[in-house]
């Protein structure tokens, strides 16, 4: 059984007395405010099951966001200030004068004035809706004295409107930091070719997402896979109930106050990040004109809008400083760089509001038709969507924001912005999209590979688009994902278990019998006969994973050593690397990167004869966000590698300084299995555990269920929490 459960724990008194003296106020609190937070408090409960997970209920919308959010702190606040402070152009305030680039790429676009006047804009209900996320986290701060922020000490509504998908990262990540640095920090605007700092990372982000509908279930109900692959402890699990609606369980990105990817009683989302090409570049004539910076557009010019940027950082001997940027932008958006003599204007969504509302309304969808209204603000630039639904539909949709583009132009590249067919015409409908709803096949699947093979035969056409809806291509998990879901048409959330942890390695299906035919076209020699034993190994083997396998181990050594061959281009496009390392290397160098990978292994850990769960494993040490590995601490083995070769599940590892074993920091991160019958029903399993903190008994409770691939209960239903109910409170008790 796939199943576990935790005993039952004794409930705490629900009327435990606030403690919610004045003397808990920050100095920028006032006992009126203190009032309104108590009030607030009353009408909201938190229930912790025997998992730490927090289940939530407020009267309205606004009280649950209230406790969503006071109970994320309590897990975690670090991680949740540690988001606003990256989204707010903040960092350097905490981290110091090194963060002030990555500061300047948010303000570019987050600034507080703005956003301040897109808030005092919106509609009411979400402002009502942020100004309880507020309270929740200054009440939170008033009442936990022993929490020091590291810059933000008191939160303001308008602060949500920063951060609003919940995505990996963002658009404006693609702004690269040392060509920002190298225009905007003094030292000449000539550029040739700067890479960011932080070296090359080719572990896949993403995610993936099946709908199976009932024709293709034993019990006649749709089933959703939910498997985000992040950096590990990147959302909290929670479930969020009100009296006006309201009621989702999933996971939420620390911070914020809609459940990302998760299910409520009808339906169900889940996001995979896009191939689709939604951010432009654009080079900017520039030139000094009687009235200030102009640029030429068409037969004319336009000024160069010019913003001055002030931000703070922590310098070295603890005080407060300031830097101040005179930065500019065009209609396209603001200058990041400049190339050839051009400055370059960089284009993305922009629209806070839009996105925010988008983000939480979805959560309150019950059928299809729904969720699609929601998506008509068209405020999804980044994410792919998987969806489920009690009625039995099943559905795909690509990102909502899509601009319309002129398709002879090269959008891969910076495009030619003093002319105007270059610019954006608006945005795509949604039927404009790739998209599907109830396929014949009776599945859907994700896994940021391109859409055209996202229900097989019955997939949308690539010549039915224009070619910047996809960026991505196939990848080894869509062909995994396509042979798994055509196989079978009486799925159970057992199956697709099964499938989501599905051993076999496509990649290497590829890529192994290359070097196989390399060594044997390898004249008789000592050489050969030292590699004769693995090579056995490789060529008998079943292309599948697991903690015991030692040709994992060699398939996965050798390949990583084999990627150093790979010109840097092709090793950057990371859904083609099996075909690429197959194609654009050479017999020589196959067999060599084999050698230096017998090498290192028998030099790291005694024998190249090493099972892969010995190499591979998690471990969780402190509440830090950048973890420290060792490997003379406890870990676990993990038997599922990266997704770079096909396998679904996904872990990516490495070794860091000190160690020989390899540790994941990413990957499957909250993993679920939802089935939508007259009843919904689920299963989930997180990295780690809920809580932050190492002290908690939830900081790395389901660790071993993790890597075991082994799911616990979801207590969706408050007949299935009874029971497991390990403390019931309200907020500031």
């Amino acid at each position: 059984m796939l199943l576990v459960r935790k005993g039952a724990r004794p409930a705490f008194a629900a009327g435990a007395l606030l403690l919610l003296a004045t003397a808990c106020a920050t100095p920028q609190t006032g006992s009126s405010e203190m009032s309104r937070w108590r009030s607030q408090a009353e009408r909201v409960e938190i229930v912790r099951d025997d998992w730490g997970i927090a289940h939530i209920t407020g009267k309205a919308d606004a009280d649950a966001v209230f406790g969503m959010i006071y109970a994320q702190a309590e897990d975690d606040f670090n991680r949740i200030e540690t988001n606003y402070l990256v989204s707010l152009g903040r960092l350097a305030e905490a981290e110091g004068e090194a963060a002030i680039w990555q500061d300047l790429r948010a303000r570019l676009y987050m600034d507080p004035g703005d956003l301040q006047a897109r808030w005092a804009a919106a509609p009411s209900w979400l402002k009502q809706l942020t100004q309880a996320w507020a309270d929740g986290l200054n009440f939170f701060l008033a009442t936990h004295p022993d929490v020091r922020p590291r810059a933000i000490t008191r939160f303001e509504p308008w602060m949500a409107l920063s951060f609003t998908e919940g995505s990996i990262g963002g658009d404006i990540e693609r702004i690269d930091l040392a060509a920002l640095q190298a225009f905007y920090g003094g030292k000449g605007r000539a550029l040739a070719a700067v890479q960011s700092a932080g070296g090359e990372d080719l572990e896949p982000r993403g995610s993936n997402g099946f709908a199976i509908a009932p024709s293709n279930t034993k019990g006649g109900h749709a089933l959703l896979l939910i498997n985000p692959h992040t950096s590990f402890f990147f959302r909290a699990e929670q479930q969020v109930t009100s009296g006006e609606g309201l009621n989702a369980y999933g996971a939420a990105t620390w911070g914020q106050f809609f459940i990302y990817q998760g299910f409520n009683p009808k339906a169900g989302w889940m996001h995979t990040s896009s191939g689709v090409d939604v951010v432009d570049e654009f080079l900017e004539a520039v030139e000094q004109g009687p009235a200030g910076l102009r640029y030429r557009h068409g037969n004319g010019v336009k000024p160069v809008a010019t913003l001055p940027v002030t931000l703070r950082y922590r310098a070295a001997d603890g005080t407060m400083a300031t830097r101040t940027f005179e930065t500019y932008r065009t209609h396209h958006g603001p200058i990041v760089r400049e190339q050839g003599g051009k400055w370059v204007a960089f284009a993305m969504m922009h629209k806070p509001v839009e996105a925010l509302e988008q983000s939480y309304l979805r959560t309150k969808a019950t059928d299809f038709a729904s969720f699609r209204a929601v998506a008509e603000r068209k405020a999804n630039s980044s994410n792919n969507t998987i969806f489920a639904d009690s009625k039995g539909e099943i559905a795909y949709l690509h990102p909502q924001f899509i601009p319309v583009r002129d398709p002879r132009f090269d959008y891969t590249k910076p495009v030619d912005g003093s002319d105007p067919r270059a610019d954006w015409r608006g945005v795509h409908r949604l039927e404009d999209a790739p998209h599907l709803l109830n396929p014949a096949n009776g599945w859907i699947q994700n896994t940021n590979n391109w859409p055209y093979s996202s229900a097989g035969p019955n997939s949308p056409r690539a010549a039915d688009y224009p070619a910047y809806m996809d960026t991505f291509g196939e990848n080894a998990r869509g062909r995994h994902a396509v042979s798994l879901l055509g196989a079978r048409r009486d799925f159970t959330l057992d199956r697709l278990r099964d499938s989501a942890f599905d051993s076999w390695q496509p990649g290497f299906v590829t890529l192994v019998p290359t070097l196989v035919a390399a060594f044997d076209s390898l004249p008789a020699s000592p050489r050969k006969t030292r590699l004769t034993e693995p090579m056995g190994l490789l060529r008998d083997w079943d292309h599948r994973w697991s903690a015991e396998s030692v040709p994992t181990t060699i398939a996965v050594f050798w390949a990583d050593r084999l990627m150093q061959d790979l010109p840097e281009d092709l090793r950057a496009r990371r859904n083609q690397l099996p075909e690429n390392l197959a194609a654009q290397t050479t017999a020589a160098q196959k067999l060599v990167a084999l050698e230096d990978a017998l090498a290192r292994l028998t030099r790291e850990f005694g024998r190249w004869r090493t099972p892969w769960g010995e190499i591979n494993r998690f471990q969780r040490r402190t509440g830090d966000i950048v973890q420290p590995f060792s490997d003379a601490a406890p870990s676990i083995a993990v038997p599922f590698p990266s997704a770079l070769w096909g396998s679904l599940a996904s872990f990516g590892a490495k070794p860091y300084p000190g160690t020989s074993k390899w540790y994941g920091t990413s990957g499957n991160s909250f993993v679920a299995i939802v089935e939508f019958g007259p009843r919904v029903r689920a299963r989930a399993v997180s990295a780690g555990g809920q809580s932050g903190d190492p002290k908690s008994p939830h900081f790395n409770d389901q660790a071993q269920l993790y890597a075991d691939g082994t799911f616990r209960p979801v207590y969706f239903h408050p007949d299935e929490l009874a029971g497991h109910v390990a403390r019931r409170y309200r907020p500031g008790s």
